[in-house]
């Protein structure tokens, strides 16, 4: 019998109406009604109704992906071996382990998101999607490029995301497109995951250092180094970590199929992770949770996989 892992996505999933329908149930209504009392405004209204172009702020979008994604599992109401998440993600992975309280973990996600935004004035940094280059080229052009330009997403084999200051961006977008890579800016207001956000880390280590982590109930894991935790302390930094640091997303799904995870069930907004995973292992199982809807497929599988 394999092992279940839930994973959760991270910022850039969030849309107007997310988590109406989860809010529509008993678990699902509660879980927002924690964020709302937790943040001291209605992140609900924001979530089921917009206006979009304030959901899509980072410091709204964060905590409307983790409230969403919170609820869902909520809904879901089924256990999991191992966990993780990409980016934002971590935090909720973190809550599903029990080792943040859900209402701790979007107090400071909305913190985060404030941070990661004032880290860089808007314009000065950028970031673009590399799409059919792999690894070793893109680390090897941006090395070349000079300035701060870094892969910063490791996503799925041909996925990777660049970051760092807009004119080295851009000059290494260039280079990458010669070297035979599609590059796509990305409409973001930061530069996520590199050393430009290490003002963001600093601030955000404070908070982290002052909330209470207790050791995870199942391994989580982390985006940096692609392994599992099993401590408070180990869970603490590597979220403290993350902020300038690359998403090892690819790595972190192999450690876990190496570690015997056969099931992949996504806990939120949006399909981006299960369509990463098919990249990185077609043939693993994994389904989606993103409305209510979806719940019965998902326990139905899991299920199956408990029984196998």
């Amino acid at each position: 019998m394999g092992k279940v892992a839930f994973v959760f996505p991270g910022q850039g999933s969030q849309a107007v109406g997310m988590g109406r329908a989860a809010a529509e149930t008993d678990a699902g209504r509660q879980v927002f009604a924690r964020a709302d009392a937790a943040l001291g405004d209605s992140l609900s209204k924001l979530c089921f109704e917009g206006p979009e172009a304030e959901l899509q702020l980072t410091a709204n979008a964060q905590p409307a992906i983790l409230t969403t994604s919170i609820a869902l599992l909520h809904v879901l109401d089924r256990e999991c071996d191992v966990t993780a998440g990409h980016s934002l993600g971590e935090y909720s992975a973190n809550v599903a382990a029990g080792t943040l309280t859900f209402d701790a973990a979007v107090a400071l996600v909305r913190k985060r998101g404030q941070y990661m935004q004032a880290a860089v004035p808007v314009g000065v940094g950028a970031m673009a999607a590399v799409l059919g280059g792999d690894s070793k080229t893109v680390e090897r052009i941006c090395e070349e490029t000079g300035g701060v330009v870094t892969p910063v997403n490791y996503n799925c084999p041909g996925q990777l995301v660049i970051a760092g200051e807009a004119d080295s961006v851009a000059r290494a977008s260039a280079a990458l497109v010669e070297a035979g890579s599609k590059v796509k800016a990305l409409p973001v207001s930061a530069p996520f995951h590199c050393a430009l956000m290490k003002p963001a880390e600093e601030r955000l280590a404070v908070d982290l250092n002052a909330a209470e982590f207790r050791d995870p109930q199942r391994p989580i894991y982390v985006n940096v180094e692609a392994a599992k935790v099993s401590s408070a302390a180990a869970a603490r930094e590597a979220l403290i970590r993350q902020v300038s640091r690359p998403v090892r997303w690819q790595q972190s799904v192999e450690a876990m199929l190496e570690d015997g995870v056969s099931l992949f069930v996504e806990i939120g907004p949006g399909k981006v992770l299960v369509n990463m995973i098919k990249r990185i292992a077609k043939d693993v199982e994994r389904v989606s949770v993103e409305t209510p809807k979806d719940v019965e497929a998902a326990r139905a599988a899991i299920a199956k996989h408990r029984s196998a």
